[in-house]
């Protein structure tokens, strides 16, 4: 059986982690620190002979839980101070190699503590380095992913679940019997307009008008029209893919390249500009079932 890999998840653009940014990175160090040290307590993994120690044995769980949580604060600090002023344009590929450029530094580490921690005149061997190396992997395999779910889980438990694997949806309107040109009528007469739909990204109120963000030729542009957002609504209501994701903004599902956020509210983005639209917390359900909706009818 031929092993698949797939590329397009692993490249595909994500928000760069709340866990790594500078004001989440001493937080995220003492729950690495804090549970390796438990586990540690609490199962003892050390193969090695106790008349070893040089230590006792909670100051040698008390290292090597120190040692990664310090290296995971000094590599990010580092990295989030060299691309301050760079988009990071994080992926999960990114995140696999820095995880495990960590977990190589864990083991390095370890591997320069044995002279402190084992009394072993084998200690400088690279069949040590080798081990230390491994098990850093092998255990920060395991926390990493342990960590992960534990995460999601309590994400989950704030309200609704996340969009996790969001896929642009594809603009089929063309395929439709619905024509993507629409007469607006608005108050006043002579402000009455003609709007092509596929054009449009987004629609943000501002009182009796509504400002029209579309994309065309690779470029954005905003237009101010006098008619409300419940009015607009109301006329194009024939077109499903149009939805009112928040108080004062209606989006175009097709257009939404990247959803970020968390279950207290999303965070919408367009092509072209860098605007970013909200989901309210309590439109989330809705959007993500007008989402899977959508996506339902264009495997079908």
């Amino acid at each position: 059986m031929p092993f698949y890999i797939n590329k397009e998840h692993l490249l595909n653009e994500i928000e760069y982690p709340t866990r790594y940014q500078p004001e989440n990175l001493l937080k995220s160090s003492a729950i690495v620190f804090a549970s390796i040290f438990v586990f540690l307590l609490l199962f003892a993994p050390f193969g090695v002979y106790e008349p070893e120690f040089r230590l006792n044995y909670f100051l040698i769980c008390f290292f090597h839980a120190f040692s990664p949580a310090l290296i995971l604060f000094s590599y990010f600090g580092t990295y989030n101070y060299i691309t301050r002023n760079q988009l990071k344009n994080w992926t999960l590929l990114k995140e696999y190699i820095h995880v495990g450029i960590f977990l190589l530094l864990s083991g390095i580490a370890s591997f320069l503590m044995r002279d402190l921690i084992y009394n072993n005149p084998n200690n400088w061997s690279w069949r040590y380095l080798y081990e230390e190396i491994r098990n850093c992997f092998l255990a920060g395999i395991l926390f990493y992913f342990f960590l992960r779910m534990a995460g999601f889980y309590f994400k989950s438990k704030k309200g609704s679940p996340f969009v996790l694997q969001f896929t642009p949806l594809e603009n089929k309107t063309q395929k439709t019997a619905v024509s993507p040109t629409l007469f607006i009528n608005t108050q006043v007469k002579q402000d009455d307009f003609t709007l092509n739909l596929e054009d449009l990204l987004f629609v943000k109120a501002d009182g009796n008008y509504i400002e029209l963000t579309k994309s065309n030729n690779e470029e954005a542009t905003v237009e101010l029209k006098r008619i409300s957002l419940t009015q607009f609504e109301k006329q194009i209501a024939d077109y499903p893919h149009f939805f009112r994701c928040h108080r004062t903004y209606l989006v175009n599902m097709f257009k939404i390249e990247k959803v970020s956020g968390n279950s207290q509210g999303y965070l919408l983005s367009f092509p072209n500009t860098n605007a970013k639209v909200p989901v309210s917390r309590n439109q989330i359900e809705s959007f993500n079932n007008c989402y899977n909706q959508l996506r339902n009818l264009q495997i079908a």
